[in-house]
């Protein structure tokens, strides 16, 4: 019978550097943390837990010193590290030592890859394939409070404990369905999305401000500027960006287009210390040349049997997945299956950055698809019983 793994709380520098000794000869690393976001640009640290088949770790960063030489161990080669839907995880590695973990294993996808369901909250996952009901205590517990209760350590111990364990019984199940190329190529994608920075930079975000529908190209170009400067200066102060300046304000400043800082002055709910530098992003603005100013963004229109087509699709895509023990959401979004649907209908080549367009997708999903969108297979009912229910019929 396996030992179960000895409980440590690390708050020192010695016992960091004893945690260091363990991890540097551990292969498979289990990772979490714990951090409070809504205060800070950067989510603010407040515990690391990892685990290994020996050791399980709590380690407090506000008492233990730099943490520097645990993130570069961590991602050095040799070291699997096992998190469940682990974008902080890799983004405060990336932040902490320049680099993602060498080898990611990301539960959350893995399930999904297995036809678990995606994306899988930890509990339910533990649920599921250990039989282990968690405790959700401290769900909402605060973090930077101290001392540490026994109940949030043993919380926090929680959140380690089975990774080892879900990574060997997912990893045996990617093996069976001969899926492990396809986890790596979702790992190193998912790697690949994870900005170093500040979420607000991520997918031209200034995009989605409400009421930015109504600006013209100049005004769009200002918002673009005033979002670009109150993300460095949230950077700065260490603030959530919508502290800094709200986002309907960025909206109301480029309506107004002020060119002095008294124009900014009659603006209820903005501070006149930034109304200079807000001013200065809006001139940079107007110095652009029309040319440069980004355009409205495209509204869909559609015919309506685009909208009808993709909810076939869509009800296929589960189908599919369902007899292949896929997660049809792992697969792709109704808006990835839109962008198939329309390049069909005006016979254009999908995007270079269409998840389609490579990998798993395109070898094994994407022929299935445009089956059906090239009329060669129909579908049926087949057994409303099943949780499959369509039957596929060639076209001659």
């Amino acid at each position: 019978m396996t030992a179960e793994p000895e409980e440590c709380l690390v708050t020192t520098a010695a016992e960091l550097a004893v945690c260091c000794t363990h991890l540097a000869g551990c292969p498979r690393i289990g990772l979490d943390i714990e951090f409070v976001g809504e205060d800070h640009y950067h989510p603010q640290l407040c515990l690391v837990q990892v685990a290994t088949p020996e050791q399980l770790y709590v380690i407090d960063p506000f008492s233990v010193g730099p943490l520097e030489d645990f993130w570069k161990l961590l991602v050095s080669p040799g070291h699997q590290v096992i998190v469940h839907a682990g974008r902080e995880e890799v983004r405060l590695c990336r932040r902490a030592s320049g680099q993602a973990p060498d080898k990611l294993f990301d539960l959350q996808i893995a399930a999904g890859l297995v036809g678990l369901g995606y994306p899988l909250g930890h509990g339910p996952l533990v649920g599921q394939l250990l039989g282990v009901h968690l405790s959700k205590v401290e769900t909402l517990t605060e973090w930077r409070h101290r001392p540490l209760t026994s109940s949030q350590i043993r919380y926090a111990l929680d959140d380690v404990r089975y990774l080892l364990d879900l990574e060997a019984q997912l990893s045996q199940r990617l093996t069976s369905l001969k899926r492990q190329a396809w986890a790596e190529e979702e790992f190193t994608r998912f790697i690949a999305d994870v900005s170093i920075d500040g979420p607000a930079l991520e997918n031209a975000k200034w995009r989605k401000l409400k009421g930015i529908g109504s600006l013209d190209r100049r005004r769009l170009a200002i918002v673009r500027e005033l979002f670009a400067w109150r993300d460095e200066e949230a950077a700065r102060l260490n603030r959530p960006p919508r502290t800094v300046v709200r986002d309907d304000l960025l909206i109301e400043i480029a309506r107004r287009n002020p060119t002095k800082d008294r124009d900014l002055h009659v603006v209820r709910g903005l501070a006149k210390r930034h109304a200079r530098d807000l001013v200065a992003a809006v001139e940079r603005a107007r110095a652009l040349p029309l040319e440069q100013c980004p355009r409205p963004a495209e509204r869909d229109r559609d015919p309506s049997q685009v909208a009808l087509v993709v909810s076939v699709l869509n009800a296929v895509l589960q189908d599919f997945a369902v007899r292949r023990q896929l997660s049809a959401s792992v697969v792709a979004t109704s808006s990835d299956v839109k962008e198939l649907v329309r390049t069909h209908m005006v016979g254009t080549e999908l995007p270079e950055d269409s998840i389609w367009r490579r990998g798993w997708r395109a070898e094994f999903v994407l022929p299935e698809l445009r089956d059906i969108l090239e009329g060669k297979r129909a579908i049926r009912i087949g057994d409303l019983a099943c949780d499959a229910p369509f039957a596929f019929v060639p076209v001659n």
